[in-house]
């Protein structure tokens, strides 16, 4: 088994088998599922694996215990991802104290029926658990992604183990970009609680973090502040890379091409960085994340049943229901007799907070024509400002 310090251990356990994540989201390079032993006097284990990993999880822990039982076991995150080996747990090392707080046992209540659950220690934010050594204090993260989240931080070796914040797709015997598959994690899952993740990482600004372990993804030990930063930059809706999304629908090849030749041009002009997708054809998740990314968005889609293109309508909801904000955004619309795409667009953005329409909005009947040409570069010449 992996050691991260001289007593924390790392038990999870890596699936290379699941094809969607949440049901939604695609994994190429699989997932990690994480979980940890602290020994000392008292042994702590922090959360369980997937369903489909009972054996080999309690296999790393036997590997690691021998013949020593665990005093508690500590639930950071009900997920069944990290819960689901909760009563296989119990069944093998029944004394175990599970330590959780009340909604944490709500919810325990809720995806297990007749759970019997011998001895329980609920936790408030800040109370602290000795181990020997080693003290655990609870820090409370409501909403990170789910109501009942908790973080713990170890002051002796100072590792914050911090749920599913930080976490990212991909194994961990998968080499890969951290920021890339992090990135589309979070705007994907947590995206959506920007204010609560701000909330816990004022709370973690006053703990002194040397590692940190998420329950998916590497353990993180170098350069911490470039992790956090990330982390603070997306919660807090800014902007994490100088340049432009450009996302389209197109039905014939005409709105493709109008979104093509605005790549062209933004290009020319200088444009930092311009990123283009075919929402039909490319991972949704991964065109959310680039319009969270960049500070501007460019959407051209076509009228479509009075309305627009259904990839754009689902890449929209995608975006406002994780709280899209703080952009400046462009159209390209396109409609062969009645064009609607602009208005029904900017209808769907009514509710969101700090976002900048560009004064030109370029509007295709049909085939791109010369007057249109000139609409696409003065709304790069726009996007440049």
């Amino acid at each position: 088994m992996n050691n991260i310090t001289n007593d924390i251990y790392y038990i999870g356990v890596n699936d290379h088998e699941l094809d969607l994540f949440e049901g939604q989201y695609d994994v190429p390079n699989g997932m990690a599922y994480n979980s940890y032993i602290i020994l000392d006097e008292k042994i702590a284990v922090c959360d369980t694996v997937d369903g489909n990993f009972t054996d080999q999880w309690l296999g790393n822990i036997s590997e690691v215990l021998g013949d020593r039982k665990p005093d508690y076991i500590i639930v950071h995150h009900m997920e069944p991802d990290h819960s689901a080996n909760l009563k296989n747990f119990l069944d093998k090392y029944p004394g175990t104290v599970v330590v959780g707080n009340a909604k944490t046992f709500t919810m325990i209540d809720n995806f297990f029926e007749d759970m019997n659950i011998a001895n329980k220690l609920e936790v408030k934010e800040g109370d602290k658990l000795s181990l020997g050594k080693h003290e655990l204090t609870f820090v409370f993260a409501p909403m990170v992604h789910w109501p009942e989240v908790m973080f713990s931080y170890d002051s002796t070796d100072k590792v914050l183990f911090s749920a599913d914040a930080f976490g990212k797709f991909g194994a961990l015997d998968v080499e890969e970009d951290w920021a890339c598959e992090a990135r589309r994690y979070y705007f994907g899952i947590v995206g959506k609680y920007g204010m609560q993740v701000q909330a816990v990482l004022k709370k973690a600004a006053a703990l002194d973090i040397k590692i940190i372990c998420a329950l998916h993804g590497p353990i993180l030990k170098e350069n911490l502040d470039y992790y956090l930063g990330l982390y603070n930059t997306w919660s807090s809706y800014g902007v994490e890379s100088e340049g432009v999304f450009i996302a389209y629908t197109s039905v014939y090849g005409n709105t493709k091409k109008a979104a093509e030749l605005l790549k062209e041009k933004l290009e020319e002009k200088g444009c930092p960085k311009v990123a283009i997708a075919d929402l039909a054809r490319e991972d949704m998740a991964e065109s959310v994340e680039d319009a969270f990314r960049y500070g501007k968005l460019v959407i051209a889609t076509t009228t479509y049943n009075a309305d627009i293109f259904p990839f754009m309508k689902h890449f929209i909801l995608d975006l406002t229901e994780r709280n899209y904000q703080n952009k400046t955004i462009g159209i390209i619309e396109n409609g062969s007799w009645a064009p609607m795409a602009a208005k029904v667009v900017k209808g769907m953005f009514e509710k969101s907070k700090n976002i900048t329409w560009t004064d030109t909005t370029v509007s295709i009947k049909s085939a791109v024509k010369a007057a249109n040409i000139e609409q696409i570069d003065a709304l790069a010449e726009e996007l440049m400002k």
